[in-house]
């Protein structure tokens, strides 16, 4: 894992970016140690760092929704990684509150789950992008305040 991030690193924004993207798509990846790392010993713009990984992680996570929108299971399976049981309990939790539930995206593993059940629903696109970025920017702002906290006092 440290490898990848590594990668990722060495190429500032636009690693962030795609480093972002990934985590929020299928293939579990820590955007968060990415954006520690852009933050702290890089010493990146913290502005410019949230909104790079908030561009790649909603990216990321609107593939998961257009991959629900297909309705296709077994690629709901197979590149989400999400499985029927889990989509069928994110679908009835995620029906009876419609689009705003995408907020919750940035939650481990069923974030992936809740994105996919959106599509699935047909949930408002706007909306879904909307929530999504409101929760994903507290999520990458609390990163980015706890890590210059954190090297303010080192």
């Amino acid at each position: 894992m440290d490898a990848f991030v590594d990668f990722f690193v060495q190429w500032g924004y636009w690693g962030l970016f795609v480093g972002s993207f990934i985590a929020g798509s299928v293939i579990p990846l820590s955007s968060e140690a990415i954006l520690v790392m852009c933050v702290g010993p890089l010493h990146l713009d913290p502005w410019i760092c949230l909104w790079s990984a908030l561009a790649g992680n909603v990216a990321g996570g609107m593939t998961c929704y257009w991959m629900g929108h297909l309705g296709k299971m077994e690629w709901i399976e197979k590149y989400c990684h999400v499985k029927k049981e889990k989509l069928d309990k994110a679908s009835r939790w995620v029906q009876k509150r419609g689009a705003w539930m995408a907020f919750f995206a940035f939650i481990p593993i069923l974030g992936s789950a809740i994105t996919v059940a959106l599509g699935l629903l047909r949930a408002n696109v706007w909306g879904t992008v909307a929530a999504m970025s409101v929760g994903k920017w507290l999520r990458y702002a609390a990163v980015i305040w706890g890590t210059e906290l954190v090297t303010q006092y080192l």
